[in-house]
């Protein structure tokens, strides 16, 4: 179903609030920037029509890095990204995050989505990892499908941190 890499300055027809278009463009994606952190504080509930998510506590900066100590922290992006009904995104840690000591687990950015995207961060770098505030973490890749799909994505997570 999936038709052909979308590359350079058309990928910015698909994400808003991009700080620094030179730097966050890609050969074959863009940057997204990490801006807010939580610590998980609860579990969450997951069953075929059941949905309770955990509940989450904001970890702040002091003067501009979050010191992270080892574990898994749900991250939100600055960047807005908006798909239309034929393209799709995917999410992938940056090399230097994962160099780090630093794993980032992305899904899949359906057509139709429109959103301040979430991903799951886990440090496994056993001294931690000291991340600044707006730092690169993971490249999206878009994808122009071969023909728009019927149904665009109308879930739970479209409009989120909106």
């Amino acid at each position: 179903m999936v038709g052909t890499l979308i590359s350079g300055y058309e990928i910015l027809r698909y994400v808003r609030e991009v700080l620094d278009v030179d730097i966050q463009l890609q050969p074959a994606g863009i940057d997204l920037r990490v801006s807010q952190i939580f610590r998980f504080r609860s579990a969450g509930v997951l069953g075929f029509n059941e949905r309770r998510l955990p509940e989450f506590e904001e970890v702040f900066p002091e003067n501009g890095y979050w010191d992270l100590n080892p574990g898994v922290y749900k991250i939100r992006f600055a960047e807005v990204v908006e798909l239309p009904q034929d393209v799709l995104a995917l999410c992938f840690p940056r090399s230097s995050l994962l160099r780090s000591g630093v794993l980032v687990s992305c899904t899949v950015w359906d057509p139709g989505y429109v959103g301040r995207g979430e991903a799951l961060m886990h440090v496994v770098n056993p001294h931690g990892v000291k991340l600044g505030v707006g730092s690169r973490v993971v490249q999206l890749v878009f994808f122009k499908l071969n023909k728009a799909v019927e149904k665009a994505y109308e879930g739970f997570y479209k409009g989120e941190n909106l």
